[in-house]
């Protein structure tokens, strides 16, 4: 995907349009123009996840089987190797983690999640609600890597268990499970992370227990399949964003602390559970709803700098995925791209800049120096990989996009460790530490799985990462 620059966005977000009114709802509040502008604006943002997320699951599920990250609705897909220093088809792929992701549609039943032994090795699988907020992790960390099963419910579901198996129920009929399995990805632990991939099962409730073959997916040929998620929920106008917003919300209701929210989308005539039609409102109302996705798309660009802290360089973005009420901060990062875990889980420190306040780029070679003992302090894994400023890989000779803890690393003398950040090879001897940068710009990108709960954490700050510092 090309990068979109700010001057793309907000010309995208301009394209609104204003339609015939039909009909004039009765009785409607008295809203002047101005105030249904600011209240669409806020309700905009509020609905940034939900209408993010279901763009996100009919691209992802508009497939007749599962292929690469794409699977019908109630089915697992799952990667199978890392992506190649090569790939282009999206920004900021991991190469650490084997995805398995899944959507489910709770409001038809009920879903069984089986999962197998992993004999120890690490693993999570979020669960996040359509609003982005993960309500459960089982996995490594939480539960164990035993054997395990559950039963995912929707909001309100009344009904028998099978015995033996906990219950997990969804603040909305919307489920995303975004699993992550480690692997070092050599071929003998890829065939192992095979396995444990394969032993996953998820089958509707009225299926548990029995032979099961999923269904076809139906493929939709009208789906936008080419623009990415984010370009197509910018390109809505407000009666389209708004119109799917009402639908939405019939299957994934607001929670209790949304109650002002939901007061304030009564004025513009949204009420969950019911359709909304921008042509039954007053004239006046109308015009001031037209406005809402440039500004609010605006107001989301605008919150980059208050995302995280800034730290020896590094941007450290927390809270995350769980949100409660900053719809802001959750509009944000659904914008950057849906599907956060929150820090107890994972922790994303991002560099752009090295110690000096300057970008980094490739004309200048970098060091990060990690005193004896101060790697970064996990219980999963760490890992440090290189993007060039799209968001992609970085070819180069070694084929090598990230170092992480599986490195075989030369350490100093002194026990510290350095990683050469730069262009060309640091020497022979050295290249063990060698992270290859583009000729251009580039960012680094820190992955911090299970940080320590305790210091030195990344969590409390008693630990950060290291200034990325410019050898002259």
């Amino acid at each position: 995907m090309k990068k979109m620059t700010i001057r793309r966005m907000l010309l995208a977000i301009g394209l609104v349009t204003m339609p015939g009114w039909a009909g004039l709802a009765q009785d409607q509040p008295k809203v002047s123009k101005e105030q249904a502008a600011e209240i669409a604006t806020a309700v905009y943002i509020y609905g940034y996840p939900l209408v993010t997320l279901e763009m996100t699951r009919r691209v992802t599920t508009n497939t007749a089987a599962p292929v690469g990250l794409r699977a019908p609705m109630g089915q697992f897909a799952h990667a199978r190797e890392y992506p190649p220093a090569t790939y282009r088809d999206i920004p900021g792929a991991n190469a650490d983690t084997l995805y398995s992701p899944a959507w489910l549609d709770l409001a038809k039943e009920p879903y069984v999640l089986s999962l197998p032994d992993a004999e120890g090795r690490y693993y999570m699988m979020p669960m996040l609600d359509g609003w982005s907020d993960v309500f459960q992790v089982p996995g490594t960390r939480t539960t164990g890597d035993k054997s395990q099963t559950y039963v995912i419910t929707g909001p309100g579901w009344k009904g028998e268990l099978p015995k033996g198996v906990t219950h997990y129920e969804s603040p909305t009929n919307m489920v995303w499970i975004i699993g992550r399995t480690y692997s070092s990805g050599t071929k003998e632990d890829y065939a192992k992370a095979h396995a444990f991939q394969d032993k996953i099962s998820l089958v509707p409730l009225s299926a548990y227990g029995k032979d099961y073959t999923p269904p076809k997916g139906k493929v939709d040929p009208d789906i936008d399949m080419k623009s990415s998620t984010t370009e197509q929920v910018m390109k809505m106008d407000a009666a389209t964003y708004f119109k799917l917003l009402a639908t939405l919300l019939k299957d994934n209701p607001p929670t209790p602390a949304d109650a002002p929210m939901v007061a304030q989308m009564a004025k513009i005539g949204l009420v969950p559970g019911k359709d909304w039609d921008i042509s039954t409102l007053n004239p006046t109302i109308a015009e001031g709803v037209a406005t809402a996705p440039k500004a609010a798309l605006a107001k989301i660009m605008a919150y980059a700098p208050n995302a995280g802290k800034l730290v020896n360089g590094w941007q450290i973005t927390m809270p995350a995925g769980v949100y409660g009420t900053d719809y802001l901060r959750r509009a944000f990062l659904n914008f950057l791209g849906p599907g956060w875990n929150p820090p107890e889980d994972a922790v994303y420190p991002i560099g752009k800049i090295d110690g000096a306040g300057n970008t980094l780029r490739g004309a200048d070679d970098y060091v990060v120096h990690f005193a004896k003992g101060e790697e970064p302090p996990v219980k999963g894994f760490w890992s440090l990989t290189m993007y060039d400023t799209e968001g992609f890989f970085v070819a180069n000779p070694l084929d090598r996009v990230n170092l992480s803890q599986q490195s075989k690393f030369n350490f100093n003398q002194d026990g510290s460790l350095d990683v050469y950040v730069q262009n060309d090879s640091p020497g022979k001897d050295e290249e063990a530490n060698w992270l290859p940068s583009p000729k251009g710009d580039f960012a680094l990108f820190m992955r911090l799985y299970w940080p320590n709960e305790k210091a030195p954490s990344i969590l409390d700050g008693s630990w950060v990462p290291p200034q990325v510092r410019a050898v002259k």
